[in-house]
């Protein structure tokens, strides 16, 4: 049951949507950047949650630091002080990670799309009896007979394993993305304890995630490793614009970001 709710509502549109745009726009390259900013327009609301969320933690770290030095010897006390504070500045711990995994389902859809795209018959180009099963019946008559050219730019085979600069090239944005949320260090509070096991666990992290996705991205068909490109840096863009409109003005107080 469940899985028969996978294929319908989330792998078999995504699945049919990119064949769809490549049936009129035939680059699975192009395709694939296409279908990757659509997904992203549609997830657009969430994501903007998700940074508001870290840049609004972020900006509360060092009072809730302080709460948490001034109380550190009683933790009933603590709970209340922070409960108190969640509440008057309107944060969430968990606001953050939240509309990401309203988006997991249809990341784990997209990557299961990308791997179908690729598996074809090595003589034809044509899509295996099994990913046929799964088009709408337009698409289905088209596809049987018409082979996909997984060539982008006349050079990468996304259908490969091992291209290097799409892995390189996502890792580095990756970094950038990352990068973009620990720019800008927030105000020192007095009373605030200095946490240097986190603030080195962030920074391993900082580095450790771009070295996984270069990692992934070369074990992954290029055409997964397009999308987790270009994914990330319309999130880079997303966060820019995000974090830029919602900056107070120069000579105005940071306030805190609510929902």
């Amino acid at each position: 049951m469940i899985v028969d709710l996978y294929y319908l509502v989330l792998f078999e549109p995504l699945f049919n949507g990119l064949l769809y745009i490549y049936n009129y726009i035939p680059s699975l390259g192009v395709s694939i950047i296409i279908i990757t900013v659509l997904i992203k327009l549609l997830l657009y609301i969430p994501s903007r949650s998700s940074i508001r969320a870290q840049k609004n933690l972020q900006q509360t770290q060092p009072k809730m630091k302080a709460i948490q030095e001034k109380y550190k010897n009683d933790k009933e006390e603590l709970g209340r002080q922070l409960m108190k504070f969640y509440k008057e500045n309107k944060v969430n711990p968990f606001s953050s990670c939240l509309p990401l995994l309203l988006q997991l389902p249809i990341l784990i859809a997209l990557y299961r799309v990308f791997f179908s795209v690729a598996q074809t018959d090595p003589t034809t180009g044509i899509l295996i009896a099994e990913n046929l099963e799964h088009l709408y019946a337009p698409l289905r008559d088209i596809f049987t007979s018409q082979a996909i050219d997984p060539t982008f730019l006349g050079i990468f085979d996304l259908s490969q394993k091992g291209n290097f600069i799409f892995a390189i090239l996502a890792g580095a944005a990756q970094f950038w993305q990352a990068k973009m949320i620990q720019a800008k260090k927030p105000p020192r509070v007095p009373g605030a304890k200095d946490e240097g096991m986190a603030a080195n666990l962030n920074k391993q992290m900082l580095y450790f995630m771009p070295i996984i996705t270069v990692f992934f991205g070369i074990q992954f068909p290029a055409g997964l490793t397009l999308y987790w490109l270009v994914s990330t840096l319309f999130m880079v863009a997303q966060q820019w614009y995000v974090m830029k409109k919602d900056s107070p003005a120069d000579g105005e107080t940071p306030a805190v970001i609510s929902k």
